[in-house]
Parts: C-alpha cells; sequence; structure tokens
C-alpha cells in the first residue's frame, strides 16, 4: 500500500461496504469506485444477474453478491445478516436503491404514491436501520445517501418522487446529528440527471407526451444543468468514494450537488 495514501487517508482497505441498487448504473459505478480504493462490497438488488454482471468488474478479490428488497425490513435484515456473516461488520452503506415515476398530481394514486416512497426513502431506513449498530459499536462508519436534486428543489410531475427524496434529505440530517460525535458520518449525494438506464424512463415520458425524438429528449434534459450536459454516473461514484474515505470525517450532514450547478446550496 502507497505510504501517502494511508497518511492522507485516501484508502479502504479493510472496510466493508455495502452498495444498494448496485445492478446499474450509477450503483455499479459506485461499486468500481469503492473496491478501486480498496473496499470489499457486498451488492445488493433484486437481480442476481445484474449483481453477478457488476461484481464481475470490481478490482480486488472477496466480494459478495445478496438479494433482496430493500422495500422489505425483514429481507434487509437477512440480507446484511449475510453479508456480515461472510465479509465482516458493514462499514460503509450506500443506499443507492431507487425508483422514479411521473404523472400529474391528479393522477398520482395511492399505489404510486406508496410505491416510490417505499423505494426512496423507506428503504433507505431499512438499511441504515440495519447497518448502524455495528458502526456505532466500531466507532466508525460512513452513510452515504444517493438522493437527487430533486431533495433540494421541485419538480412538475414527479411530486412522489420529490417528496421521498426530500424525506431521504431530512433523514439525513437527523440522523448525521445523532451520530455526530460516534464516529459515524451521514452523508447525502444529489445528482442532477445523470446518463442511466433510469434516465430512459424520462426519455420515454418526454417523447410520448411531446412527439420529440429520444435524442431531442435527452438534449431538453441536459439542457437543465448550466454546463449543457447529462451527469455522467462515474462522477456521482467518485463524490460517493470522497465521502467514504477517512480523511471526509468532518464532512457530515450534507447535501452535495452533482449537477454542474443547476442547484446551488447556500
Amino acid at each position: 500500500m502507497n505510504d501517502d495514501r494511508v497518511l492522507t487517508g485516501e484508502h479502504l482497505e479493510g472496510r466493508h461496504a455495502l452498495v444498494t441498487g448496485a445492478g446499474s448504473g450509477i450503483g455499479v459505478a459506485i461499486a468500481q469506485a469503492l473496491a478501486a480504493r480498496g473496499a470489499t462490497l457486498t451488492l445488493l438488488g433484486r437481480r442476481a444477474s445484474a449483481l453477478e454482471a457488476t461484481r464481475g468488474s470490481l478490482a480486488g478479490e472477496g466480494h459478495g453478491v445478496v438479494v433482496a428488497d430493500v422495500r422489505e425490513f425483514a429481507e434487509v435484515r437477512e440480507a446484511f445478516k449475510s453479508a456480515v456473516g461472510a465479509r465482516g461488520p458493514v462499514a460503509i452503506l450506500v443506499n443507492n436503491a431507487g425508483a422514479a415515476r411521473s404523472a400529474p398530481f391528479t393522477r398520482t394514486d395511492p399505489a404510486l404514491w406508496q410505491e416510490i416512497l417505499a423505494v426512496n426513502l423507506t428503504g433507505t431506513y431499512h438499511c441504515s436501520h440495519a447497518a448502524l449498530p455495528d458502526m456505532l459499536a466500531e466507532g466508525w462508519g460512513r452513510i452515504v445517501n444517493v438522493a437527487s436534486t430533486a431533495a433540494l428543489t421541485g419538480y412538475a410531475y414527479v411530486a412522489a418522487y420529490c417528496a421521498a427524496k426530500h424525506g431521504v434529505l431530512g433523514l439525513t440530517r437527523a440522523l448525521a446529528l445523532e451520530v455526530a460525535a460516534r464516529g459515524v458520518t451521514v452523508n447525502a449525494v444529489c445528482p442532477g440527471y445523470t446518463d442511466t438506464p433510469l434516465l430512459e424512463a424520462a426519455v420515454g415520458n418526454i417523447v410520448v407526451s411531446t412527439g420529440r425524438s429520444a435524442d431531442e429528449a435527452r438534449a431538453t434534459l441536459a439542457r437543465g444543468n448550466p454546463q449543457g450536459r447529462l451527469v455522467r454516473p462515474e462522477e456521482v461514484a467518485h463524490t460517493v468514494a470522497w465521502l467514504c474515505l477517512p480523511a471526509s470525517a468532518s464532512i457530515n450532514g450534507q447535501a452535495v450537488a452533482v449537477a454542474g450547478g443547476e442547484v446551488m446550496c447556500g
């Protein structure tokens, strides 16, 4: 190991990191970024084949896969029990699993509302609740919640998603204060429109509602970023990894926008 990295806290060797929603998009990039810094990964999601593909792309050895639905408390508990048994206490939790669907508020029925809150907000609660006791016992831990610029502002036609992500940010801030003196930090990363499979749903909605082409729809979304482009998953992953480093111990309770200046937090 490079001694300079030890001194500056820019390594994660010996840390067990669990990433939810690790089978695609930002989750894959986050897993790769953490593995590249020496962490041992548990990849959690609902599709074993996608998780296995992610595992095959990771640097290092000893990584594992657990299949679970973050909406289900009992499944999450069993998944964490399995992960801890195989790779030791979870020192880093990245709550990345998410879902987004758009609809006018008057057509946002209770089923859609509950679905979006269950994945984005309740899933974050379930996983944080499972991970935190071991972090507190160890006196060291990192929880990073992948929120969205929707946690910092409002967007039309995604009321449930905005409400869920605002909730994630509120949970981040409250939990950060509870654990601040116990060696654990809790932060949120808030990406803007990011070039992932999830974005394709937004593109499809624009195509259907406006008759524009898919390329025109992507360009519309990119214009929301002052840099005139979509965010890359690797850019989000770099920010997540930075928050997980030992040297980032003073960063706590923050919402870091990765959006080219679309949202500025003061």
